[in-house]
């Protein structure tokens, strides 16, 4: 089925906003990403993704493989350079940083994976990616080059994401960074939800259920944790976040249809 993994995406954002859990292939053993995805998986979870800044370990594609050996939500590739593609996974959110002004993030690094991607024949997300300001240097600014938005110019990531809309982009998503001091402001969310009709993510500095039902609350569709994860001692602190965002109710009167 053509766009399969979008359309399960825009079903589960019906009634509430849905949950997903990041997963660094760089930072874990192969089955130790197996573990985790299952965990997420059976704490509420409502996607896996998967991707990092950098892959200084051969086993990006191994980790997906085994992913989905034992997962039945969808496994989507966050990819931090060209060759984050995987022919077992069930889609990619293809990245344009509309934030930035260096050609690499903006159409260099799809340009090198589009042939991967054709080969693999991997469903595609086109996502712009905003960098908004966090408090500290990310590494996704560090390695892109890239300035963020700053966290009080909402009227900056508006014009942005409208921009991104009208270019045919599926989704936006507003991005603090790994390990972020400050999350993305609600404040800057609400308003970029008021002007554009297509789902937003939300990630980056989000340690908390409480933070990640306030920015669903604020509009974003989907909420995304991955560095207050990593050291998981506690599975019941997925499913906190899990039910802290599907109790956010809502309408999107087909907002997305």
């Amino acid at each position: 089925m053509k766009n399969k993994t979008y359309k399960y995406l825009l079903e589960s954002i019906k009634d509430n906003p849905s949950y997903f859990c990041l997963i660094d292939p760089d930072k874990v053993e192969v089955n130790q990403a197996q573990e985790l995805a299952c965990l997420y998986e059976e704490n509420g979870a409502d996607c896996i993704l998967i991707g990092g800044s950098m892959m200084l370990n051969d086993r990006f594609c191994e980790a997906i493989k085994e992913i989905k050996i034992k997962c039945t939500i969808p496994v989507i590739i966050f990819p931090g350079i060209f060759n984050f593609v995987s022919p077992d996974a069930d889609a990619l959110l293809l990245l344009n940083m509309v934030s930035s002004r260096n050609p690499q993030v903006l159409i260099n690094e799809q340009v090198r994976s589009a042939p991967l991607i054709y080969k693999a024949k991997l469903e595609t997300i086109p996502t712009a990616y905003m960098l908004i300001e966090s408090g500290c240097m990310s590494s996704v600014q560090y390695m892109s080059h890239s300035l963020p938005i700053p966290r009080k110019k909402a009227d900056i990531a508006i014009v942005h994401a409208l921009a991104a809309q009208y270019l045919g982009m599926k989704i936006v998503y507003l991005e603090a960074g790994s390990g972020a001091e400050k999350q993305v402001p609600s404040e800057m969310i609400m308003k970029v939800r008021e002007h554009i009709d297509i789902p937003i993510i939300v990630g980056g500095g989000i340690r908390k259920p409480e933070c990640a039902e306030e920015k669903a609350r604020a509009g974003a569709d989907f909420i995304v944790t991955g560095t207050v994860l990593e050291d998981l001692k506690n599975p019941c602190l997925v499913k906190e976040f899990a039910q802290a965002v599907h109790n956010v109710k809502r309408n999107t009167d087909d907002r997305y249809s």
